[in-house]
């Protein structure tokens, strides 16, 4: 009984945490001003499509596609830049905050999945603690209950362990 109530408190923690940390997305895209500079993450087929689409409705942006995987991006716009060093979150932030301080912006637009949004702009925002940033999360629509859960969890996890200093490592196999 000694191992069972503190089990039982901490598994309903993790739990209750979990369901703050997915209720805290904020869909923020409705702010973005035809005149933003637009960071898309690469990781998931869902953000570059999103992206683009958010450059049709406001042809001024300028969009950066920030990660691993940008370089087969076909860029048929002048609007579109494109970096490609970065491997993890906590390195798309470095970069972000080379462009950021580079073109002297204090407002910049993040897109990403809606499970990834969280831990993406909080480290973004260590790394520029003056700038706006406003999320704009990519839903995950078309995926199996199991999987979106999966992937739930594990950013939940990765978040946790962002939030006690740990910027990059590995999550069962994926880079943080």
């Amino acid at each position: 009984m000694k191992l069972i109530m503190p089990s039982l408190l901490i598994a309903s923690c993790f739990v209750l945490g979990g369901l703050l940390f997915k209720s805290s997305v904020s869909y923020d895209c409705s702010l973005i001003h035809s005149q933003d500079s637009v960071f898309v993450l690469t990781g998931d087929y869902r953000r570059i499509p999103f992206a683009m689409r958010q450059l049709k409705k406001y042809p001024n942006l300028n969009i950066y596609i920030i990660g691993a995987g940008a370089e087969s991006f076909y860029n048929p716009s002048k609007k579109v830049k494109i970096e490609s060093e970065s491997k993890s979150t906590y390195q798309n932030a470095k970069a972000i905050r080379q462009i950021v301080k580079n073109k002297n912006l204090d407002r910049i637009v993040i897109i990403t999945t809606e499970d990834h949004i969280n831990r993406a702009k909080y480290l973004i925002q260590q790394e520029l603690p003056s700038v706006n940033i406003i999320s704009c999360p990519v839903p995950l629509y078309g995926m199996s209950t199991t999987k979106r859960l999966e992937r739930w969890t594990i950013e939940y996890i990765k978040y946790i362990v962002t939030m006690f200093g740990i910027k990059e490592g590995h999550v069962r196999g994926e880079k943080l």
